[in-house]
């Protein structure tokens, strides 16, 4: 993308915001909807200048506009308490490919229904395989919501930010401060809700369940104090803990019962967690046959049950998370609410269906396959056909084709857009969320966040009445 300042970028937006002494305001929300492809492309692609000036528009015309990054801990509590009158199982969405189009099939999709109940979420691995760091991934987010005319909380959430057991074995405070950076990185940038993971950390060898929890907890705690230390004014962020790494041993009662124990002493007195991912027999990404599809999941839904009542009954939470849940059968999906799971994880579905997607040039999935065979060829396991290698390591492919996909033409993108929101809709009819607006307005309060204009922006601040964006 071109060069653009601060300056350049305001006055293209003739007649549609103005700027007074640092506060951006918009004057006419449709013909800003309208410059949003264009925006938002200068705040993923541009140069470092053009990405602060791009975002920091984009950020501080939601605020304007009502559009507020939120935390759901308050939604999150009332669940515990009982008090949403109804249940409903939160999606948690992360958007690896394409983020501002699917985003902006999410808010198309809620809108139609009246929802208010949905997370848009990144993990600590994909913020680096697919090149999105939490800046970008929020200017995404809100750009699509500004296009689609969302108005209310937006919810942001950090998955996964998790301990490499790996890393944390050979030098344990460097993994343990890369963590910790990240985590100021993402709620400055407005992630309000943060799932850590330090389960990778649980030593099923230990002998006693407190011991095999006692890592996990002990870490847990840390980072959730130092969460707290770093959240805005009138904000308490949402942060989720886990027991069972997915993948591994289904979770139990007694195991969060261990892990809470150790986290409440050592966090004694703070605002605690407002959720629990536990396992129940999925993995992330589901597991590939060698012909290059997904076997068949089996999810202990009795597990879910009795781990999420136990985390509402004895510890005031939602109740408990389910994660790599995208590949299921859509059968299955329903089952959730029916066992009061009070939020879901999807993400490889979202992925597979656009690069799979018959939109997408035949040519430029080629190119995605060659490239993985030469780059990601340490991600081939001994035993793995090529088909499931490629299935597999495709996902390291998402971050240096990123352009490519965003740059598809206007028809394709429309076309792969159409399915997400068909996809997208049973879900949220299938998870119960529709008329939740009205629920997340009553228990969620949101805060006007403001931040401060990038350096190169001190000139344009002090212009009365700029304004609209060229395409």
């Amino acid at each position: 993308m071109p060069h653009a300042s601060m300056d350049s970028l305001i006055e293209s937006l003739a007649g549609i915001v103005t700027l007074a002494d640092g506060r951006l305001a918009v004057k006419d929300a449709n013909a800003l909807a309208g410059r949003m492809d264009a925006l938002v492309r200068r705040a993923v692609f541009g140069d470092a200048e053009t990405k602060a000036a791009a975002r920091w528009i984009i950020g501080e015309a939601a605020q304007d506009l009502g559009i507020r990054p939120s935390s759901i801990h308050g939604l999150y509590m009332a669940m515990g308490r009982g008090e949403t009158g109804r249940w409903f199982t939160v999606p948690a969405m992360n958007l690896r490919v394409m983020a501002y189009d699917s985003a902006r099939a999410i808010f198309r999709a809620a809108k139609a229904i009246g929802a208010g109940a949905f997370i848009i979420e990144i993990a600590r691995s994909e913020i680096g395989y697919t090149d999105q760091r939490p800046a970008e991934y929020v200017a995404a987010v809100l750009a699509a919501a500004i296009r689609e005319g969302h108005r209310g909380p937006v919810f942001i959430q950090g998955d996964h930010f998790q301990v490499s057991a790996k890393k944390y074995a050979a030098a344990p405070e460097p993994e343990l401060q890369a963590v910790r950076d990240l985590i100021v990185e993402a709620v400055s940038s407005s992630f309000f809700n943060i799932d850590i993971d330090t389960s990778t950390l649980v030593d099923l060898a230990k002998p006693t369940l407190e011991e095999q929890q006692r890592l996990n907890y002990e870490h847990c705690a840390d980072f959730a104090a130092f969460i707290r230390s770093h959240e805005p004014a009138g904000t308490t962020i949402s942060i989720g803990g886990e027991i069972g790494e997915v993948g591994l041993k289904n979770s139990t009662p007694e195991d969060l019962d261990a892990f809470m124990a150790g986290f409440n002493a050592r966090g004694a007195g703070r605002t605690g967690i407002s959720k629990i991912s536990i396992q129940t027999g999925t993995s992330h990404g589901g597991v590939v046959l060698p012909d290059g599809t997904l076997a068949k999941v089996s999810i202990d839904f009795e597990t879910l049950r009795t781990v999420s009542e136990r985390a509402r009954k004895a510890y005031g939470m939602a109740g408990a998370v389910q994660h790599g849940a995208s590949t299921l059968p859509d059968a299955a999906f329903h089952k959730f609410v029916e066992v009061a799971a009070c939020e879901v994880h999807l993400a490889t579905a979202f992925q597979t269906l656009i690069l799979d997607h018959p939109a997408v040039p035949e040519g430029l999935k080629t190119e995605i396959v060659e490239w993985v065979k030469v780059h990601a060829a340490d991600e081939r396991k001994a035993k793995d056909s090529e088909a499931q290698f490629i299935y597999k390591a495709r996902k390291k492919a998402v971050g240096p084709f990123k352009e490519k996909f965003w740059s598809l033409p206007e028809d394709v993108r429309a076309a792969i857009g159409a399915d997400l929101e068909k996809t997208f809709a049973f879900l949220f009819d299938q998870l119960a969320i529709a008329g939740t607006k009205d629920v997340v307005a009553k228990f969620v309060a949101t805060s006007e966040v403001r931040r401060p204009m990038p350096q190169e922006g001190v000139k344009a601040a002090k212009k009365e009445d700029v304004s609209g964006l060229a395409d």
